[in-house]
Formats: C-alpha cells, sequence, structure tokens
C-alpha cells in the first residue's frame, strides 16, 4: 500500500512538470528554465521516497566552470539523485535512444534538451557528441553513466568511451562521482521506491592533457580507479569530511597540474 501511494504520487508530480517542460521547450533554446523545474521534480521525487542524500566534495568544484561528471550506476534514482547532488551546476544528460521509449519521460528529456545517442549509428553518436561540445562551451556541464547501463553487481562494467572523447576535445575537466546505496532504494527491475541513505562522493576533477598521447585510456582508467577506490570507502565519516581520500590516480593528477 506505501509503496503504491509513493508511485501515485510521483506521478502526479511528474504530470505538470512534463506538460510545464513541454509547453517551455520552443521559448528554451538551452533547456535552463525546464532544468529548474527538474530540480523541483528530482527533489520532490527523493522526498516522497524518504531518501536522504550526504554529498562528499562539493567543495572540489568551481561552480562558474562546465565538467564532464562521470557517475556509476546502479538504479534508476541515480538521475535525480546526482541532479540534488550537484545544485550549482546545469547538468544535460548524454542518454541512450532507449530512454525515448518511457512515456513521458522520453519527451521530457528532448524539450529538456538533453542529448540522445544512438550508439548504433556511428554518424548519429558523432553528431550527438557535437552537441554536447556546444553545450560546454555555453557552460553548461554534461553527465554521463561512463557504464552505459545499470550494473548488477557492485563490480565496475566496462566504460564506454564517448565522455572521454568529450573531455579531450573540450578539455573540460572530468569529475568522477561515486554513488553508493541507490540499488538497495530501488533495484533494477523493481518500482517498489524504499526509503534510505545514498552517499554520493564527488571527486578531484581531473585535467584533461590534450596533447599527451594515451590520454583516452590513461582517462578512462584514472576515473575506473577514483570510482573503485571511493567504492570501498566506508561510511564512517564526520560531517566536516567532505574531502575524499586522495587515491594514487588523484595525487598523480595533482603533480600533473
Amino acid at each position: 500500500m506505501l509503496f503504491g501511494l509513493k508511485a501515485l504520487l510521483i506521478v502526479l508530480i511528474t504530470l505538470p512538470t512534463v506538460i510545464l517542460v513541454l509547453s517551455l521547450a520552443p521559448f528554451d533554446r538551452d533547456g535552463k528554465f525546464a532544468y529548474r523545474f527538474t530540480r523541483f521534480w528530482t527533489w520532490s521525487i527523493l522526498k516522497i521516497g524518504g531518501i536522504r542524500l550526504r554529498t562528499q566534495g562539493l567543495e572540489l568544484l568551481d561552480p562558474e566552470r562546465p565538467y564532464v561528471f562521470m557517475a556509476n550506476h546502479r538504479s534508476n534514482i541515480d538521475v535525480p539523485v546526482l541532479v540534488q547532488s550537484l545544485p550549482g551546476f546545469q547538468l544535460r544528460w548524454m542518454a541512450k535512444k532507449e530512454v525515448l521509449r518511457v512515456p513521458l519521460f522520453g519527451l521530457a528529456l528532448l524539450a529538456s534538451r538533453h542529448i540522445i545517442v544512438d550508439r548504433s549509428d556511428r554518424s548519429k553518436a558523432m553528431a550527438s557528441l557535437r552537441r554536447a561540445r556546444e553545450m560546454i562551451k555555453k557552460g553548461i556541464s554534461v553527465a554521463f553513466f561512463p557504464e552505459g547501463t545499470r550494473s548488477t553487481s557492485d563490480q565496475l562494467l566496462p566504460f564506454k568511451r564517448g565522455g572521454f572523447v568529450l573531455a579531450v576535445k573540450t578539455g573540460a575537466p572530468i569529475v568522477p562521482v561515486t554513488i553508493k546505496g541507490s540499488r538497495s532504494v530501488l533495484p533494477r527491475g523493481d518500482w517498489r521506491l524504499r526509503g534510505g541513505e545514498i552517499r554520493v562522493i564527488v571527486g578531484e576533477p581531473i585535467v584533461v592533457d590534450q596533447r599527451r598521447s594515451g590520454t583516452l585510456r590513461s582517462l578512462v582508467n584514472q576515473v575506473r580507479g577514483i570510482m573503485e577506490s571511493h567504492s570501498r570507502q566506508n561510511g564512517a565519516t564526520t560531517p566536516d569530511s567532505s574531502k575524499c581520500e586522495p587515491t594514487a590516480a588523484t595525487e598523480e593528477t595533482l603533480r600533473q597540474r
């Protein structure tokens, strides 16, 4: 009964949000106004679900510059979690074309100027990367789930390289983000939203060296290593300890600056 009530409330919040976003679309070229409604929508979902967020590392970021955010993916709740965990940023998602099949959500994604990727067509995929580059130039951050889909275990899936290519082409720093606890709140294949705490660890921005050979592979390994390290951290931190432990990959980045 409780799960059904939560689902009903989310639907009731989603319908007017989608209508507003679709109404704004002709006048909202970059989706900036729509994103404000998205923030309210995601906040409502987390409140209805009884989900608490604990975010570490925001002080490492400069809200005046765009980033390429890379996050692990365990649950459908990860998108609302990231939107609420990164309040100082406008985010545009690189989303696979299959999400367009989701009723209402797919339409809202298009109207909000998020970037849809068709991985089966190289020319279309490259066009999506060009749109992402335009967003970065306008000061809008782009977010990726480099695994491409939700993992069903604690192990990271192989990373897609599109987001890393974008970072190299634009010079935008990559920010690894590790989400912990979202799968227990909303497991894959389940619609029942459970209450609980989700921890989000924001890593040190990684400055991209566009001139060094082997940069792409190095970045993939570096981001993966940071996420794996943060995933192994326990939750025993004080409220003031918002800075993550430096990993070997992060220390190497600092030496390169």
